[in-house]
């Protein structure tokens, strides 16, 4: 049963006795004045309510009436209904005559505020499931499976289709704690307005998760993804009011690969910040290698991997001057005439620092595997 607020009948009696030039009460289901124009009838049971409660039909009192009734006053009661049932009633005080072609303008008006109010209700429980559910997928244990399915079926979503999760990222230094929360949640109002098949869910104060799903893409089309996040980039350049970081994980599919995309995008917001400081969009395909490899980060092959950065570190002494230089080699795919003019450098230069880097690390830079293994030593010390 829907239970009529105090707050709410105040609402109806402040909105319709602007537009009407008599008193308005507000009864509960049980016929209690919860909101009056007259504030000393608060709290009083309405005769005349209770009557119109009771027949589910609108009741006039006149003066006659009004006398045998203890505490009645002359005038209009109908009752209010939303979604069918009947949760209170509303009065006018006056002679019926003259109130009568106000009641029904007032029910309707009191109803619309009512069942407005109910919605809003349904929509926030309906947001709040929806949140728990992300959170509960992106930190998946299979031994949730099944409870997870059920709430998926709740909610028709279909974990057959591809999805994507994208990380949402509010600067920290640009947006106090209360502003964040703030901003997260009006996003995730907009964007069931404007991307009403994504699941929303707040991950930390200055984090939003974003869970969206598509239709099979062709086998043949690889960029579908990142099409997909320029779309998503589009719409939050638009409606996200605060600087950030869009980021998007690996595709996949199943109930499991939620949380797959999603520590996808962690790292790759991670790693990107850290290689690219300037990118507002960020992933994982324009760095999947640096991803995958993140994953070996302990252990004695670890160390050994590391180990040629190591060694370069601890005998560049002019400012890490070679470790740049080897980081925008690596950018440029290794292209001497491009490396060199993005360092501002001469050709002979840029030379004489890749040999000290093969002298220092040992490694031969001209072998394609002692290449690789300087390349991936430098991203397991980014």
């Amino acid at each position: 049963m829907y239970i009529l607020s105090t707050e709410l009948a105040q609402d109806i009696v402040s909105r319709t006795m602007k537009i009407i030039p008599y008193n308005v009460n507000v009864m509960d289901a049980n016929g209690t004045i919860l909101a009056s124009g007259n504030p000393a009838r608060i709290g009083e049971l309405h005769a005349g309510a209770m009557l119109a409660l009771a027949k589910r039909l609108t009741v006039e009192i006149d003066s006659a009436s009004a006398r045998n009734m203890h505490g009645a006053q002359p005038g209009i009661n109908l009752p209010l209904t939303v979604n069918g049932q009947v949760c209170g009633a509303v009065g006018l005080s006056g002679v019926p005559a003259q109130v009568r072609q106000f009641g029904e303008l007032v029910r309707l008006t009191a109803e619309m505020i009512l069942e407005q109010a109910h919605l809003a209700g349904e929509l926030q429980r309906d947001s709040r499931y929806r949140e728990a559910f992300v959170l509960n997928l992106i930190r998946y244990e299979a031994a949730m499976e099944a409870d997870l399915a059920a709430w998926a079926r709740r909610l028709g979503v279909n974990f057959e289709r591809s999805h994507l999760v994208f990380l949402l990222e509010l600067d920290d230094k640009a947006a106090g704690t209360d502003q964040a929360l703030s901003e997260l949640q009006r996003l995730q109002l907009r964007m069931l307005a404007r991307q009403p098949s994504a699941l929303t869910a707040a991950a930390s104060a200055h984090q939003l998760v974003l869970l969206d799903f598509y239709d099979a893409p062709s086998a043949h089309d690889a960029h579908w993804p990142q099409r997909q996040l320029q779309a998503l980039a589009a719409i939050l350049r638009e409606e996200c009011q605060e600087p950030h970081t869009l980021t998007m994980g690996i595709a996949q599919s199943g109930m499991a690969g939620v949380a797959v995309s999603y520590q996808s995008a962690l790292t790759a917001t991670r790693l990107g910040r850290a290689r690219h400081p300037r990118r507002s969009h960020l992933s994982y395909y324009e760095q999947t290698l640096p991803v995958l490899l993140s994953g070996l980060g302990s252990g004695w092959e670890a160390e050994q991997l590391r180990l040629p950065i190591a060694r370069l570190k601890a005998q560049d002494k002019n400012k890490e001057l070679l470790r740049r230089t080897l980081n925008v080699w690596f950018e440029h795919d290794g292209h001497p005439a491009a490396t060199a003019e993005a360092l501002h450098i001469h050709r002979n230069t840029l030379d004489y620092r890749l040999r000290r880097v093969g002298e220092i690390t040992g490694l031969d830079l001209g072998k394609l595997e002692d290449r690789l293994l300087l390349y991936i030593s430098s991203l397991l010390t980014t």
